[in-house]
């Protein structure tokens, strides 16, 4: 039997000495980070797939897979389908599958850490319909039987002074105070590792990418605050650095002091915070205030400072990713057709020269040719990575984390002569990405609303793209920050001033090509003395598009005043940064395209 099969032989093994019949194992940890530690990599070990999110059902004598549209081909280049069956995520999500696949009195095993509450609940409703019961099981099975499971990495956090954040710990723990106040509640369950982080004014170093402090906090209605986390992650100078009022506790006394919280109303988040710590405070006797995460919009909403720290992040990082086409087109014109990793690991060593950088906000996805056709495909997780070929396209996304910002950039790049078609699909992403870059909306419009703006072009070609058209992005935090989002899924928090965001519409044709233009930027208020004020985007990202792939019979007027207009801007801010050859580049990549 391979690897996998004994795996799984081995959790069937443990399912039925405990009475369950089904065992769900998502892409999660106890944190609910997209970003996992290697000891947390439970789906990978069991399944063998490397995406970023998923989930596993194994039945007595049978396993599925469930993956979004972003995985559709790389789960079956990754994961036996002798051993899994492969479903859509959101088509087909697990509990429905099991309702079906089930006999009545079947029990449904789950780790209640590895999910929040209102999926717990839900969940277990759907099942009970269907006869089937929902086993809440913290004594995780996958951890019993991963008998080589690697050690947690544990290490000192890093402070991060007031000339990035903006705030004082003291001034943000009294602002979110007020707001647990407002709410008729005695405390609030500040779960997620990145609100606790940006709450204590520290980062973390464990978690490759995701610069998280691991923990997970109470913070009561008079600012104090008590923080569960492993003491090897407490840095010297912390408590003179975050101020009074803050208590740390390791996190196996977690459950106790949240047992102790009897005849408190205790503000939590049942769609962000895991169902272990809201039940433990349930069974103690604590009344749940179901609400969002104070922290959440406060995050979300940069302040002048961090907005001018992403500023400055932005222009560094442009000139590395500027400096990385220039030889990326000196490579392929004498011949030299790399392979990815060569590719991404010369883009992140030019990265590694600018300064305050701390490492990259995600895997590079370095795709050439019809590799770029998923979504998230890291050369990392294949044997041999591909190589450029002519007449192609190559799709690069990256991103850095600087002390003082986070990035996020793709560029779609020409490898000699793609053809018309790749020109024609590029133009129309293209198009999507300038109309929702130049979108104008009232307060209480949410990223929804404008999706369709990104989008239009591919419609009426009758193509899509199944992924979102933006993401919310952290202040050197995660890449990937909520609420803020830009999909067809409605999505309820309005975009505010402040809030940093993607703007990637794409295409991708299987097995031949993807393609992805993306910028990075900040909802500004653009307009206040009209009838309704309005707000808008300003482009932090600061890098050419690839002018050999657009074509100009397809662009408006209008738009190709915005490109010229979005070229000089980069001009202006990356051309003082640059000399020589590199400088040469940028004059021609950013010259004017007469309509």
């Amino acid at each position: 039997m391979s690897v996998i099969a004994d795996r799984l032989s081995a959790v069937r093994v443990l399912m039925r000495e405990r009475g369950y019949d089904a065992l769900i194992i998502p892409r999660a940890d106890e944190y609910l980070g997209e970003y996992l530690p290697e000891h947390n990599e439970r789906m990978l070990w069991v399944s063998g797939f490397t995406g970023s999110a998923g989930a596993i059902v194994v039945l007595a004598e049978s396993a599925a897979i469930f993956v979004d549209g972003r995985y559709t081909v790389q789960v079956r280049n990754e994961v036996d389908p002798d051993l899994f069956a492969y479903h859509h995520l959101i088509d087909e999500p697990p509990i429905a599958w099991l309702c079906a696949a089930l006999p009545a009195g079947s029990s449904v095993a789950c780790d209640p850490r590895l999910h929040t509450l209102a999926w717990f609940r839900q969940s277990g409703a759907a099942l009970a319909s269907a006869d089937l019961e929902l086993a809440a099981d913290s004594d995780n099975l996958i951890d019993r039987c991963w008998d080589d499971r690697p050690e947690p990495r544990v290490s000192p956090a890093v402070l991060l002074g007031e000339d990035y954040t903006g705030a004082s710990s003291v001034q943000k723990r009294g602002n979110i105070a007020e707001a647990i106040v407002a709410k008729g509640a005695d405390a609030a369950l500040i779960f997620a590792p990145d609100s606790v982080s940006w709450l204590l004014n520290v980062r973390g170093t464990d978690i490759p990418c995701l610069p998280i402090l691991q923990s997970f906090a109470l913070l009561r209605a008079d600012g104090k605050c008590t923080v569960f986390v492993d003491a090897g992650r407490l840095p010297e100078g912390l408590k003179e650095h975050i101020g009074p009022g803050v208590e740390f506790l390791p996190e196996s006394e977690a459950e106790a002091s949240l047992l102790a919280c009897r005849g408190q109303r205790v503000l939590a988040d049942p769609n962000s915070a895991n169902a272990w710590t809201q039940l433990c405070l349930e069974r103690g006797g604590a009344e749940l205030v179901a609400a969002e995460d104070p922290v959440l919009m406060p995050k979300a909403s940069k302040n002048d400072v961090e907005i001018e720290g992403a500023r400055q992040a932005h222009l560094r990082d442009a000139v590395a990713e500027v400096r990385f086409l220039h030889w990326l087109d000196e490579e392929v014109a004498a011949g030299n057709m790399h392979d990815e990793a060569t590719l991404a690991d010369k883009l992140g060593s030019l990265r590694e020269e600018g300064e305050h950088y701390r490492g990259p906000s995600f895997d590079t996805i370095s795709a050439a040719g019809g590799n770029a056709a998923m979504c998230h495909y890291n050369h990392q997780n294949v044997e041999q990575p591909g190589s450029l070929s002519e007449n192609s396209v190559y799709l690069v996304d990256s991103g850095g984390q600087y002390t003082d910002g986070t990035t996020d950039i793709t560029r779609t790049v020409a490898i000699g002569d793609p053809g018309a078609e790749i020109r024609r699909m590029f133009t129309l992403v293209l198009k999507g990405h300038i109309a929702l870059d130049q979108a104008r909306f009232p307060r209480g419009t949410t990223g929804s609303q404008l999706d369709v703006l990104a989008r239009q072009f591919l419609w009426r070609e009758g193509c899509d793209f199944d992924h979102g058209t933006g993401h919310g992005v952290g202040a050197y935090l995660s890449v990937h920050e909520g609420p803020q989002r830009i999909a067809k899924a409605h999505n309820p928090f309005p975009l505010q001033p402040g809030m940093i965001l993607s703007n990637e519409p794409g295409y991708y044709r299987d097995n031949e090509y993807g393609i992805r233009c993306e910028n990075l930027v900040v909802v500004q208020p653009v307009s206040e003395d009209t009838e309704t004020p309005m707000l808008g985007f300003e482009a932090l990202t600061m890098v050419p598009f690839d002018r050999r792939l657009i074509d100009v019979a397809l662009m408006t007027a209008e738009e190709l005043a915005w490109l010229n207009d979005y070229h000089q801007q980069v001009h202006a801010a990356i051309a003082p940064r640059l000399e020589g050859a590199v400088l040469d580049w940028l004059n021609n990549a950013t010259a004017a395209i007469a309509a």
